[in-house]
Order: C-alpha cells, then sequence, then structure tokens
C-alpha cells in the first residue's frame, strides 16, 4: 500500500467557498488518498456544500472554534496512519502534497517550506523571518519556515501533543518545535505558495505575539534552560559589572549590585528545577 493510500488529508475551513470546492477535486487527481476530511469550522457561506459535492468526508462544527480546533477534529477524526494537514485558501499545489508524504518513512514530521517569494508581504516576510530565527535559536537547529499550515506527520506522532495544540492559529508553531524538542525527525521540504484566495484571517500584530508567546511556551516544556540560562546569566553580568563599577568609582558595592547576582541565581536554580520537571514529562513516553 503506497503511503497515500494510508493517509488522510484534513483540511480545517472557514468560509472558504471560493477555493475550496477546486482544492479538493485536485487532491482527488493527484493520489489515491485513504480520505479527505474537511472541517468546517462553523462557516456561514457554502464550504460544507461545495466540499462535500467535490467529494470531502466533512465534519461540520456548530460554531467557529478556531484553526487548531479544526485541525485537533481532524486528527481525532483520522483513520489513516498518516495525517497530511493542507490551508483550505488554495496556496498549496496538490501536486506538492505527495512529494510531502513520501518522505514519512523516513521522517516523523514533514514541513511544506514556504520561499521568501511566496509571503504575501514584505511585512509578514519580516515577522516570519524572526519568528524563524527565534525558534531556531530555541530549538537548536534552523527553523525555515515555522508557521506553515502545510504538512504531513505520523498520526501516532500528533496523537502525542494533541493536549498542547491550541485553539487558534499556532498549532504550525506548536508542532513543528514539539517534535524537533520531543527528538522526533522532522524535514523541511522547499515548497512554492501561491497567493490565497480570499482574506487572510491571521493577524499580524495579536497573532504574530501569539506565536512569540507559544514558542516560549513550547521551550519551557521542553527545552526550559534555553530560556532561563540566558536571563540567569544576564542578570549575573549585569549585577557583576555593575559591582566592578561602584567599587572602582564609590569603594562599595551597592545594593542593585547584590539583587542582580542573587535574582541570576534564582532564575538559574528555577531553570534547573523545570528541566528535571521537563525530563520526568517524558519518562513515561512509549519507544
Amino acid at each position: 500500500m503506497s503511503v497515500p493510500e494510508q493517509t488522510s488529508v484534513v483540511m480545517p475551513a472557514f468560509n472558504e467557498e471560493a477555493a475550496i470546492g477546486l482544492l479538493v477535486a485536485e487532491l482527488l487527481t493527484v493520489a489515491r488518498w485513504r480520505e479527505v476530511l474537511v472541517i468546517d469550522d462553523g462557516s456561514t457561506d457554502g464550504t460544507a456544500l461545495q466540499a462535500r459535492t467535490a467529494g470531502a468526508r466533512v465534519i461540520s462544527h456548530p460554531y467557529n472554534k478556531g484553526n487548531g480546533a479544526a485541525v485537533k477534529t481532524g486528527i481525532r477524526e483520522a483513520s489513516g496512519a498518516c495525517v497530511l494537514i493542507i490551508d483550505a485558501d488554495g496556496q498549496h499545489r496538490p501536486a506538492d502534497a505527495v512529494r510531502l508524504v513520501t518522505h514519512l518513512g523516513a521522517y516523523d514530521l514533514v514541513v511544506g517550506a514556504r520561499s521568501q517569494a511566496s509571503q504575501a508581504s514584505w511585512a509578514r516576510r519580516a515577522g516570519n523571518s524572526s519568528l524563524n530565527a527565534i525558534a531556531g535559536y530555541l530549538a537548536g537547529r534552523p527553523i525555515p519556515d515555522l508557521t506553515s499550515g502545510f504538512r504531513a506527520a505520523k498520526r501516532e506522532c500528533l496523537l502525542d501533543f494533541l493536549h498542547l495544540l491550541p485553539n487558534g492559529f499556532s498549532t504550525p508553531t506548536t508542532t513543528t518545535l514539539a517534535f524537533i524538542k520531543a527528538g522526533f525527525s522532522v524535514r523541511f521540504e522547499p515548497i512554492e505558495a501561491a497567493r490565497r484566495r480570499g482574506e487572510s484571517k491571521i493577524k499580524l500584530g495579536s497573532d504574530g505575539v501569539n506565536f512569540f508567546l507559544i514558542l516560549l511556551r513550547i521551550i519551557t516544556i521542553f527545552s526550559p534552560m534555553r530560556i532561563f540560562l540566558p536571563v540567569s546569566a544576564a542578570a549575573f553580568i549585569a549585577g557583576a559589572a555593575y559591582a566592578v563599577w561602584t567599587i572602582a568609582t564609590q569603594s562599595h558595592v551597592t545594593n542593585s549590585s547584590v539583587l542582580l547576582i542573587l535574582l541570576s541565581v534564582v532564575i538559574f536554580l528555577i531553570g534547573l528545577v523545570s528541566e528535571q520537571i521537563s525530563s520526568l514529562r517524558f519518562e513515561g513516553r512509549k519507544p
């Protein structure tokens, strides 16, 4: 049995009537999938009808819960050993879907990494580049596209992290970092993305802040010292430098210097405890 025949396609959709019918039809043309699941996230237009007419199995939420909630529903309902998640806005080429899932023999997660030219605007390109750089440092490896919603993974691995996935637009961020920090094999497959049909539902300001907070949350779960150690070192260096300066100029050490050094020690100890808790979380994981 080929990999596509073992793969459930999960497509979260909210008011994507203009694009979803054609996308489902093209997906069914390029490969013989186990199933194509469209999660209609409380749409108020003809999204569900268009998807069903094109040949997808449609699961409808009674109201709009969020992109992440729709993805979680799709993962729970999927019957395939593998899951391909694709946005319903027509940005991604169905032919690339086959290329992603064929790598699932060697990898646990394959992310469709968009080129810079594929990003919608200079502001979004700059924002995504910043997030990629921060995530790469925290994860300890280069991450070319942290927020791509086009990805394929082994379903059993996704189920391990289902409780971590938010209901909003940070599901790609969470799964990418969780897979990397848990030691799963992750591949970034270069793709070209077209301009979406319709208006983007991601707000650069508020959702950008949420993505950054998700980075901190996931890294503190899996590798907290990547955050606590630099903060502790910065406080210690500041306190020590200020102490040296006050000794040289005033012949005494100020309370501010002492407090900064004590703060650095406290932060470091909290980081050590967090690291131990993080290790204990995975002692019972199945191999």
